[in-house]
């Protein structure tokens, strides 16, 4: 249960910080929504980003992964809309915006990642 809240706190975080630093995308709800937000983001990666990676895969391989940056946008633009529907305050603009702030939250939920000492890679030790 631990790595699953340190993980929603993580992109919470990340998220916030897209917020703060990207023109286009804005938060304007309640400081402790953003939490919804980013619990919504996560069910949208976890149940799209691997389908979209599987139906893109020709495209994601001849970019050499490049591709993967687009559908993390789309996802953002997705999240953006869902939140819309529950009137959660959360606005991503158009998709330059959503590329930019998709890149940002990776790289920011890399480093947290790492910081904390949760991630997604395993080293085997003989």
């Amino acid at each position: 249960m631990r790595p699953l809240i340190v993980r929603w706190l993580i992109n919470t975080l990340a998220l916030y910080v897209a917020v703060q630093v990207v023109d286009g995308v804005e938060y304007t709800g309640p400081a402790l929504g953003l939490l919804a937000v980013a619990a919504l983001f996560g069910i949208v990666n976890a149940t799209l980003r691997p389908l979209l990676a599987l139906l893109t895969c020709p495209l994601v391989l001849v970019t050499l992964g490049l591709f993967l940056f687009f559908i993390n946008a789309a996802l953002l633009l997705f999240t953006s809309w869902l939140s819309g529907l529950f009137n959660l305050g959360f606005d991503v603009r158009d998709f330059g915006s959503a590329f930019w702030a998709g890149l940002l939250i990776s790289l920011v939920s890399l480093v947290l990642s790492l910081f904390v000492g949760e991630s997604d890679v395993k080293v085997i030790r003989q």
